[in-house]
């Protein structure tokens, strides 16, 4: 039986790889924090074909970053909500570069 190819895998930020005991430990926090997460749709774990939360790294950027929020006091949803507005203001600014690469101004 010929074996996938999991180089791809590992260069992937969204391959769900980490398990919540695994995540939480990688970014310093509990399953909890994690979760809670997840309820204030922060992030959205995958579900293992068994049900079990799966994270991306690209998911655990995000919630090593709310973890920072939290730590230096802001509530939990506030943080979320910033780390929400934070991606918004990245992409139009994204975006917005597109643009005007796109349509350089006239002189």
């Amino acid at each position: 039986m010929p074996r996938p190819d999991t180089g791809e895998r590992f260069d992937d930020d969204d391959y769900p790889a980490y398990t919540v005991g695994s995540a939480a430990e990688m970014i310093g926090t509990t399953p909890a924090f994690l979760r809670a997460l997840g309820q204030a749709k922060l992030i959205e774990p995958l579900r293992s074909e068994g049900g079990h939360r799966r994270y991306s790294r690209y998911q655990l950027k995000i919630a090593a970053r709310a973890r920072e929020l939290v730590d230096q006091g802001t509530p939990i949803e506030s943080a979320c909500r910033i780390i929400i507005l934070e991606d918004q203001l990245e992409e139009a600014l994204r975006i917005n570069e597109e643009l005007r690469g796109a349509n350089p101004p006239q002189t």
